[in-house]
């Protein structure tokens, strides 16, 4: 596996996949690597003759007062892993690197609506923070397909919007969530939950369970569902940020005519943030 920190260095690699007439698959990671990611890369395998992942703490996509310093970064380890997954490449650049002019000179890329509810309502610039380096690692990589998490769904709809609107000639695969025996999500910031808080964790993807139930079984007042879900998560422990019942293209607030749902979550654990979501 080659460890590429330079964007000549990466564009004369991806020059010979291409000149062999090889497909390429593009798995994008911010690192602390999971089984959720090393399933995004098995995926992309299955895709494509060569495969090569980033390794990449963007951050455009970290607000004023989010974890950005304290984001655990774990290179040796990550590519330890990448290369038993028989990656053959990982691209690892610096901040310096994919914005030479720092972030307040840097052209951006912002994907309307998608972006608006959600974590968008409570992360203002974030979905843009994360559309500008997807764009920009697009153009760099030049993947025939990338491979995307299916828990980070809000993420996975901008950016499959965003490359319809911008026609990169990119397949997007959403893979679904991958998760520990009790149900939790799998998430580099697990790490951060205590013993206890790791005991309640699953709690979340139980709520979404039961919520699913609940509109299966024919019930109609979306908002009160919300509602109840949301005091359910907070009398465990949980200070929960949304809990949305949501049309599964547009992600805006669904009633009951529609039929295609999405139930999205995020909710806090002391000082560690999760994200769930459930489709119905």
């Amino acid at each position: 596996m080659k460890i590429i920190d330079s964007i000549s260095s990466l564009r004369a690699e991806i020059a010979s996949w291409r000149q062999a007439g090889e497909r390429i698959a593009f798995v994008p990671t911010m690192g602390n690597l999971h089984q959720g990611h090393l399933r995004l890369v098995e995926v992309a395998k299955q895709q494509a003759d060569r495969v090569i992942a980033s390794i990449f703490v963007n951050p455009m996509q970290f607000g004023a007062n989010e974890d950005l310093d304290n984001y655990p970064r774990t290179l040796q380890d990550d590519c330890a892993a990448l290369q038993q997954m028989q990656t053959d490449a990982v691209f690892t650049p610096t901040p310096e690197i994919i914005y030479p002019r720092g972030l307040a000179q840097q052209s951006f890329v912002e994907v309307p609506e998608l972006g608006d509810h959600h974590c968008g309502s409570s992360r203002p610039g974030h979905f843009r923070g994360v559309a500008t380096v997807v764009a920009k690692l697009f153009n760099l990589v030049q993947p025939d397909v990338a491979c995307f998490g299916q828990k980070d769904y809000q993420q996975l709809a901008i950016i499959r919007q965003m490359v319809e609107d911008l026609s990169f000639p990119i397949e997007i695969i959403g893979v679904p969530t991958e998760r520990a025996a009790d149900g939790l999500a799998l998430s580099s910031r697990n790490a951060y939950l205590t013993v206890k808080q790791r005991a309640i964790a699953p709690t979340l993807q139980e709520v979404l369970q039961q919520v699913s139930q609940q509109i299966k079984r024919g019930e109609t007042d979306f908002r009160q569902l919300e509602s109840e879900a949301k005091a359910q998560l907070s009398a465990a422990g949980f200070r929960p940020d949304y809990l949305n019942i949501s049309d599964r293209e547009t992600l805006q607030p669904a009633d009951s005519r529609q039929q295609a749902l999405v139930i999205l979550a995020a909710a806090w654990l002391g000082n560690t943030k999760l994200l769930d979501n459930l489709e119905v």
